[in-house]
């Protein structure tokens, strides 16, 4: 065989060169194919929730789908890591990977809120079984007056302690610290803390990293104001999503409305926080009117709140069909959040 001259020699160089700057275009074309097909699957999951066709925003049955648009997210976020680690960006690692420690305790009590819900509904159950029954009585009026008073009371318990108290000792079967959090941890205090540093990176283009974090906040943030959590007085109403990405439009849209929601309790009750999930909105405005009856309680008047009635007991039959399987759902996404925080750290070492 011949030997390769320097010409030849030359050529070579120019022929390997050539072959690695084409490699390198088409891991960059699949990168970016990857990250557009991202962004569009996040874009579509928040854009049906943001329907007028959706279920009622904060409704048991919209929280739900919430969560499958997340845990749906996060499946397709794990697939990009999994075909191409390189997505994996360095700088954003040891954020994304604090606030997922973050968001399991969000998971946690969140949890916990959903059981002071249930007990919030089993006061309910209490009063519409006694002002179904006729005639009424004064008994059954008093009887449905203090399970009224225990309701009204659990549902405004965030708006004079912050939700501290009766939940920071709560427990469930799963979770960091046997399912409680400490008696001085905030859920308003997590979310500002998992927002902090959370810009888009130079240049405006959003990494899938980037994306997932944002969703993940985002997620949590709902949440905490939607379920009664552990001192969620004082919750951002703001979100730092740019609102111009194709895939954060949708989210952005419905951030702001919640938002609203924030604002109005904050005027209304002195301060914002959770509780907004729109059966207990409900059920307090319905417990009101009928604390209003049984003030002033008169036979053969069950007929001015009849309607009330059943819409209360409509409201219980969705907590009761709906509130189990958002709590699993929850303690579905804690589950996932455990391995995802797994699976960066190993695509890590593989980098």
């Amino acid at each position: 065989m011949a030997p390769v001259t320097e010409h030849q020699g030359s050529f070579l160089s120019r022929i390997s060169r050539r072959n690695q700057i084409v490699s390198m275009d088409v891991n960059h074309d699949q990168e970016l194919r990857e990250l557009e097909d991202f962004q569009k699957h996040v874009a579509l999951r928040f854009t049906e929730l943001d329907s007028p066709e959706s279920d009622p925003i904060l409704s048991i049955q919209w929280l739900r789908k919430l969560l499958d648009a997340f845990m749906s997210c996060e499946s397709e976020f794990q697939s990009v890591l999994t075909t191409n680690p390189a997505q994996i960006s360095k700088p954003l690692v040891p954020e994304t990977l604090d606030r997922i420690v973050k968001a399991l305790d969000i998971c946690t009590a969140v949890v916990n809120g959903v059981d002071s819900v249930r007990q919030s509904q089993r006061l309910a159950e209490i009063a519409v079984t006694a002002l179904k029954q006729h005639p009424l009585s004064d008994g059954t009026v008093r009887r449905a007056k203090r399970a009224l008073t225990s309701l009204l009371a659990a549902l405004n318990a965030d708006k004079s302690s912050g939700g501290s108290g009766r939940r920071a000792t709560s427990s469930s079967s799963f979770g960091r610290g046997g399912g409680c959090v400490s008696k001085n941890w905030s859920a308003s205090k997590q979310i500002q803390a998992m927002t902090a540093n959370l810009v888009l990176p130079r240049g405006g283009e959003a990494s899938p990293m980037f994306i997932m974090s944002s969703v993940m906040v985002m997620v949590m943030w709902t949440l905490v104001a939607a379920v009664p959590c552990q001192a969620s007085n004082g919750l951002t109403v703001h979100l730092p999503l740019p609102r111009h990405q194709v895939w954060a439009s949708a989210a952005s849209s419905i951030q702001e409305r919640i938002g609203e929601e924030l604002k109005r309790k904050e005027k209304r009750c002195g301060g914002g926080g959770g509780g907004l999930m729109e059966e207990m909105q409900r059920m307090e405005r319905i417990g009101l009117k009928l604390m209003e009856f049984t003030d002033g309680f008169r036979f053969d008047g069950e007929e001015e709140v009849k309607g009330e009635v059943e819409e209360m007991e409509e409201i219980c039959r969705k907590m009761e069909d709906g509130l189990e399987g958002l709590q699993r759902q929850v303690r579905e996404v804690f589950h996932r959040l455990v391995k995802s925080r797994s699976e960066i750290l190993e695509a890590i070492d593989h980098l």
